[in-house]
Order: structure tokens, then sequence, then C-alpha cells
């Protein structure tokens, strides 16, 4: 469950994003705190309508130590912060951060950690090649992720640049070839369950492994028609448990 060091006086830990109500974080901490007898510790949503309030959210909150980043401000919070990891540096994205006594930020970034944790279990011989759904954040850390496995991949985009694939691109060709398929868009997150990315799912077979960062719901309509071809499907949720527990040896360093 990481360290188990005490903080003596009273210490905050949080979550900033937009629209996070629904947030794992909070509940997977405050269990983890009170597992662990840290009374002192507290978990909370700081719902930022904009990247711009962050700094009077840090003004205004005593004893904050840790904060995790989501959308959308995985790549916005960076100006913000006084130091970054070589990792958060090389990947551009940050979903965790430190703040020291002195009120100096640093930002990391966990979300390769988890994945690529998450991913290896299921990975055969004959998954060499990958494709990333979406181009915001949180698919900056799973491209950093593939290529410590040494997986080649491609991004794909509704508005793709020229070094990108565009969804009418993704042939039966282009499926034989990627056999790993990663929805990093939030298409299919509660409450809109329907939704899912424009794929012709047909071309899922048994060799495909259906990743969806996505954990709410457990089974997202991406992975039931990539399971209805054969394919191996995951969601979000082992990465989110990885990744957690790394920033919270982060914080505890």
């Amino acid at each position: 469950m990481g360290k188990k060091k005490k903080f003596k006086k009273q210490v905050k830990f949080g979550l900033i994003g937009r629209n996070i109500s629904y947030s794992f974080s909070r509940k997977y901490f405050a269990e983890k705190f009170a597992l662990l007898h840290f009374d002192n510790c507290e978990y909370v949503n700081f719902d930022l309508p904009k990247i711009e309030d962050f700094p009077q959210l840090l003004k205004d909150t005593k004893g904050l130590r840790g904060l995790n980043v989501t959308i959308p401000y995985k790549e916005e919070i960076i100006p913000y912060l006084d130091a970054l990891s070589k990792n958060a540096r090389k990947i551009g994205a940050v979903n965790t951060i430190t703040i020291s006594k002195n009120k100096k930020i640093k930002g990391y970034n966990t979300d390769y950690y988890g994945f690529k944790k998450a991913l290896l279990p299921l990975l055969e011989e004959h998954h060499t090649k990958a494709l990333i759904l979406g181009t915001g954040g949180a698919s900056k850390a799973i491209a950093f992720a593939l290529r410590k496995l040494k997986i080649e991949f491609d991004y794909v985009s509704r508005t793709p640049s020229e070094y990108e694939l565009s969804y009418d691109e993704l042939t039966a060709d282009v499926f034989k070839e990627y056999t790993i398929v990663i929805n990093t868009t939030p298409l299919g997150t509660h409450p809109k369950v329907d939704e899912c990315p424009p794929l012709d799912y047909s071309l899922f077979t048994a060799k495909h492994i259906a990743f969806d960062l996505v954990y709410n719901p457990e089974e997202t309509t991406f992975m039931k028609k990539a399971k209805e071809q054969g394919a191996k499907i995951q969601n979000g949720y082992e990465m989110l448990v990885f990744q957690a527990e790394k920033a919270w040896r982060i914080w505890n360093k």
C-alpha cells in the first residue's frame, strides 16, 4: 500500500480537473487513508472551471501536499509548475504534483507507469504495433510507455495532422498490422455510455487487444464491440490503481 509514513500535521491531497464528481481518486485515497489510519490526511476534488484558477486554489488551501491532475489540464498545468521530472518533461503532460514546504511545485507523470504495468500481462509476440485513439494529454503518456516497451505506434485523430491517421484510414490492412488499439478519448464514459470511437469493429480479431482508458462503465461500448470479435479487452481501472500508488510513493518521498 505504499510507505506507512505518518504526517504530523493535517495534510490535504486532491484532484484538479473539470467536471470530476465521478472521480476514481477521491474514493480510492479515502479508503487508503482509512486503512492506514491516516486520520490527518484528506483527499479533495478541486473542480476548476479554468486552469487560471489554479494559483488561487494554492493560496486558499492550507496544508496541501500533493495533487493529481486529470482532463483537461494535464498539459495546461505545466506553465504553473516550478519544475518537472525528467519523464514528465519528455512526455509533455503531468498527472501528479508535489507541493513542498516552501511552496515549490513539481510535476510528474505516473500515467505511463500505470499503463505499462497494466498492459504488460496482455502482451504476446505478435503485439508489435499499436493505434492510439486520441491526441490529448493522456495519449502522450501512452506513447511514452509504448516506446519503453519497444512497441511501434501511430496516433488516430478526427482532425489528423500529416503525421496522424484519420479514422477513415483504418482499413483491414491497417488492423492486420496494428494488433493493439488503445482508446485515450473520453468517448463512452458514464453517463454517455453508448458512445465509442468511430471504428469498423468487425476488423477486430482474437489477435487484438482493445484497451480503454475509460473505467466507468466497467465494460465500455468500445470494449464490448471488440470483445464480440474475440479481442482481449481491458479497461482503465488497473492503470489507475498503479498510477495512484506511484503518486502516493512520490508524495511520501
